[in-house]
């Protein structure tokens, strides 16, 4: 019985971008590209020249996957054409949307973070433990040390957030001046808190 042929790639290059591949399929945060390097055991130059590889390869409307950078590092997302059918794979009746409250207290959380729970009571005017419990379940926000006078656990947003969100960093956020004509309650609850913070 014949065997199948097996392609070895023989471009160190080549052999580089499918370690890089690999890599990525299964980190669980976007990697930038110290990490790889170092996981990868070569040079960021070289690290830069194989990722330029693996995105010709895994381009929108040429693969079912796109390499994108996003959240300050790389990472594989599906293809927009396939949006659709990832949707129907992972949509839950109970988790289909984010609540209003879970909104307003991501907003918060990427605006003014790190912040505690009492930070985000006080811009809301409700209580945020509900919200907060949410956000955390799904990965969008974590603990990111103590308030140093009362000792509430801080929040901060995570690479899921950004990479959920499409963004680079947080510096992506829109200007509150873009968001309406709501924007001056929300700056004048935002420099309320930060205030007291700094106090």
């Amino acid at each position: 019985m014949n065997r199948p042929l097996r392609l070895i790639p023989t471009d160190p290059l080549d052999r580089l971008a499918r370690t890089l591949e690999a890599l990525l399929v299964v980190a669980s945060a976007p990697l930038p590209v110290e990490e790889l390097a170092e996981a990868a055991n070569d040079e960021p130059e070289r690290i830069e020249e194989a990722l330029r590889l693996v995105a010709d390869r895994f381009a929108e409307g040429r693969s079912g996957i796109v390499l994108e950078h996003v959240a300050g590092g790389w990472a594989f997302r599906a293809a927009r054409e396939e949006a659709a059918a990832c949707a129907r794979l992972f949509e839950r009746p109970a988790q289909r949307n984010i609540s209003q409250a879970a909104l307003e207290t991501l907003s918060i959380v990427a605006y003014i973070g790190p912040c505690s729970r009492p930070d985000i009571a006080r811009i809301r005017g409700v209580a945020a433990d509900s919200a907060v419990a949410n956000l955390l379940e799904r990965g969008l926000i974590a603990e990111a040390g103590r308030d140093g006078a009362a000792g509430a656990v801080r929040y901060r947003t995570t690479p899921l957030f950004e990479r959920v969100f499409g963004l680079e960093s947080l510096s992506e956020l829109p200007r509150l001046d873009d968001v309406g004509a709501d924007a001056n309650e929300i700056r004048d609850r935002l420099h309320a808190v930060a205030e007291k913070r700094s106090a």
